[in-house]
């Protein structure tokens, strides 16, 4: 990444890069399918997340949600959630955290079950998910 901005670009407006170069095919696989998500069962069972919630944040993603971050860090971090079965890493950072808020503010029961079964339509058709 240190010889390509592009890609330094990439990093930093995603945290994570579409084609990766230090992925491996397994990786790949995991990534696709999902199967990378399944330890953090663990951390619902120890009632650190929920299986459904906004994405965890790491400490440099904090700022970019400005006054909202309270909204969010409101609730518990999620295994899934509404970006990730609304096209995943193809929605820009500002709409991820447009679609944060709104879960934050309009989650219920409804919309979770929503979530859960669109998770599984996302895992049996990945090619269209936006996993990477």
């Amino acid at each position: 990444m240190d010889d390509s901005p592009l890609l330094r670009q990439e990093f930093e407006t995603n945290f994570k890069l579409k084609n990766d170069p230090r992925v491996t095919w397994i990786g790949k696989f995991l990534r696709l399918t999902s199967l990378d998500e399944f330890p953090q069962f663990w951390n619902v069972l120890v009632g650190d997340m929920s299986v459904v919630g906004p994405r965890p944040l790491v400490p440099k993603e904090l700022h970019m949600y400005g006054e909202r971050i309270d909204t969010v860090l409101t609730i518990r971090p999620g295994i899934t959630g509404l970006w990730q079965v609304s096209g995943r890493n193809d929605i820009p950072y500002p709409k991820r955290i447009q679609i944060d808020v709104y879960y934050a503010t309009c989650r219920n029961w409804l919309l979770d079950l929503w979530i859960i079964v669109k998770t599984f339509g996302v895992i049996i058709f990945p090619r269209n998910s936006g996993a990477y």
